[in-house]
Parts: C-alpha cells; structure tokens; sequence
C-alpha cells in the first residue's frame, strides 16, 4: 500500500495514494459566503472549480499558528475535494500489516488505523470515512 504522509499541527497523519490526485502548493483561494466553516473556499485548478475544505476542524485539531503550504487533490466519488495541510512530508509504500488497529470508538469513524515507524506514529485516515461526516 502507497501512501502520502502530511503534517497537520505538529501531527503526523496519511492517506492512501489510490485517492490522492494530486499535490499542490497554496494558491489563491475564493471565499464561499454563507459556508459551513470547514469549507475554506474554492479553487481554480487548471479549469476546474475544486471545494478547499479545511481538515483541521474536520478532525477537531487544534490549530497552531503554521504556514498551510500544501493542497492535496483528492478523487471522491465524481467530484476532486482539496484538503488544506500544513505541508507534505513524503510518498511511502508500506506494508499492510504495520497498520495497527485504533480501539477508540470516537476515532474508528474515520481512522483506518496507525503505522507505527521506529521514530514515529502516523494516523492513517480513512478519507472516505471521514468526508462522508
């Protein structure tokens, strides 16, 4: 399994690259009036009108005061959705079995689990899980 690790708040979190469209950094972003607050706004991307959502309050993280430099595109359903991240860290392939199960309830929603890596833990989040909310 290949994924695509970012950092969001000083936390380390994935998804899988079947889902990922593409990486981009920060471009100017339209404004939604009268948007749910985790929508950030829309994006032109090549012609196409892309929603910015902004995963830090999907998640109920607590934003500290970091420079968001990256956009990862994903492919949902019909339609490309845009997280906003604090910034990607790398591309890796894994192996399944490294994934570890999360037995809190709240979080088994939109988690597929943990990897846990010798120097750190990275969340691995079940993005279809978690957009569907």
């Amino acid at each position: 399994m290949q994924v695509v690790i970012f950092t969001l708040s000083n936390e380390q979190f994935a998804v899988e690259t079947a889902r990922v469209q593409g990486i981009n950094d920060m471009m100017e972003i339209t404004k939604v009036p009268n948007a749910p607050s985790y929508i950030k706004g829309l994006i032109n991307l090549r012609g196409n009108v892309i929603s910015l959502l902004d995963i830090n309050l999907i998640l109920n993280l607590q934003k500290i005061d970091t420079t968001q430099n990256n956009i990862i595109i994903l492919h949902m359903e019909e339609e490309l959705v845009g997280i906003v991240v604090d910034k990607v860290d790398e591309v890796l392939e894994i192996d399944e079995d490294i994934i570890e199960r999360v037995e809190d309830e709240q979080m088994e929603l939109y988690v597929k689990g943990v990897i846990n890596f010798k120097d750190r833990i990275v969340t691995l989040i079940d993005i279809d899980k978690l957009l569907a909310n």
